[in-house]
């Protein structure tokens, strides 16, 4: 498919019923692989996903002097097992693409690397915020070039660390950026986070526990500070959860059509914010259920409500702004007003979420505003027309959402989901029961089972 061509999204003329598996979560994945490649032995991701963030990781650790043997189980599969061998870090010529996990993490590891390393990405990825990451590199010693991509980190192999103070209002990328490095630094680090508020904060939650899990010692005298002591990081095995948010838009199906999905093996303890949907779809009116599974774990079930009982939502997202998308369709589907707050951040991610969404929406016939610090969507009866992705994956599957209920949406990029979902048209298409098989492999995509119910 052609980047640019129009996808029509698919009508669910009945209540969809679908059992589901979704690959590995790329925030989780990103960040074993940094770990990985600055550890003291090599380490293995099993799961991990196979996306062009995660691609793009791998490239630019690559490029700095870690080896990677990648193990696939079937031609097209969206997750494998990764070996990595760490190395002595080098200069290098780095490709950020879209992915903020690479423009944000890789960064602070540059610093680590003997040489200069250049740092670039896609024309749209040269107006994500940066400054922040840049400026704290600096504030630590390190010599950077540049405030925004492209940019240069002259790397002396051996940063001393220290205290820095961090902004991170824009993004808790920065923050998890630099703890994942921070344990090889000199004298290690210490990160005062001074902003107003801290979006995300669970995605600093998963950065902790990983970092724990590797043997790094991190204080937290306030919940603003993180004291990460210098020592090694440990080579481990990492088992890698499936990607919740890359859930959401599934779960999303049953709710719109009064259907009901099942996503296999839901963690059931998780830093990951996508787990947050199962509160969200319940105050909007869903049953949602964990049930076990034969493997010994959890799949969770949710139905969602009757035609036209689908309810609005008040909610702060400031943890969970990843779902803003995914939550927006839903309340422009449902049958009373809502009102998303806390993700002014969402400005600034792979396009301006908010503006992005107002707009789409309000082409559709739909009523949303944009306020200080997220949306007001008023639920309008929504006609067929062009849905824009703008390179952001997110938006690609809002408009599929949509499109469950709407005729005649047209999305536009629907291939810009390989940034975390590579395949995504064919999961969609496998729910709703068309042109889908189960080949009964590995269990990502062909793990499907299921059929429209009648």
């Amino acid at each position: 498919m052609n980047n640019k061509e129009l996808w029509a999204a698919p009508v669910a003329d009945r209540p969809v019923t679908a059992q589901v598996t979704i690959p590995g979560s790329k925030s989780i994945t990103n960040r074993a692989l940094i770990l990985a490649a600055l550890a003291d032995g090599p380490s293995k991701l099993v799961g991990a996903l196979r996306s062009r963030d995660t691609e793009l990781m791998v490239q630019a650790l690559k490029e700095l002097g870690t080896t990677f043997r990648q193990e696939t189980t079937h031609q097209g599969s969206a997750a494998t097992s990764v070996h990595i061998t760490p190395a002595t870090l080098r200069g290098a010529v780095i490709d950020c693409g879209l992915a903020g996990t690479v423009m944000r993490f890789v960064p602070p590891v540059a610093a680590l690397a003997s040489g200069t390393v250049f740092f670039d990405g896609d024309a749209q990825a040269r107006r994500r915020p940066m400054g922040t990451i840049l400026n704290a590199l600096r504030d630590l010693g390190i010599s950077v070039t540049g405030d925004a991509l492209p940019f240069r980190v002259h790397g002396n192999g051996q940063p001393q660390g220290g205290r820095v103070e961090v902004d991170s209002s824009a993004s808790s990328q920065f923050i998890s950026g630099l703890l994942l490095s921070a344990a090889r630094y000199a004298n290690g680090m210490t990160i005062v986070q001074t902003g107003a508020y801290l979006p995300s904060r669970p995605h600093i939650d998963m950065t902790l526990k990983m970092l724990r899990e590797a043997g790094v010692t991190i204080g937290q005298p306030d919940p603003n500070t993180w004291v990460v002591k210098p020592g090694p990081i440990a080579g481990r095995t990492w088992n890698i959860e499936p990607d919740l948010s890359n859930a959401t838009p599934f779960l999303a199906a049953a709710a719109v059509t009064g259907g009901e999905v099942t996503i296999r093996n839901w963690p059931v303890q998780t830093t990951q914010a996508g787990d947050h949907i199962r509160n969200v779809l319940q105050r909007m009116g869903c049953r949602v259920e964990l049930v076990a599974n034969q493997q010994g774990g959890e799949n969770l079930k949710v139905t969602g409500p009757q035609p036209g009982e689908l309810r609005g939502i008040d909610i702060d997202m400031s943890d969970i702004g990843e779902l803003t998308p995914t939550v927006a369709a839903l309340a422009a589907l449902a049958n009373s007003p809502s009102q998303i707050s806390g993700v002014a951040h969402l400005r600034g991610h792979e396009t301006d979420r908010l503006a992005a969404l107002t707009t789409e929406l309000n082409n559709l016939g739909g009523n949303c505003t944009e306020t200080t610090d997220g949306l007001r969507i008023v639920p309008q009866p929504l006609h067929g027309g062009q849905w824009h992705s703008y390179a952001d994956h997110r938006m690609a599957t809002a408009g599929a959402i949509i499109g469950l209920s709407v005729p005649g949406v047209l999305v536009e990029d629907i291939a810009t989901t390989a940034k975390t979902l590579p395949g995504f048209e064919l999961y969609w298409a496998q729910m709703l029961g068309r042109n889908a098989a189960d080949l009964d492999g590995d269990g990502i995509i062909d793990g499907y089972e299921g059929e429209a119910e009648h």
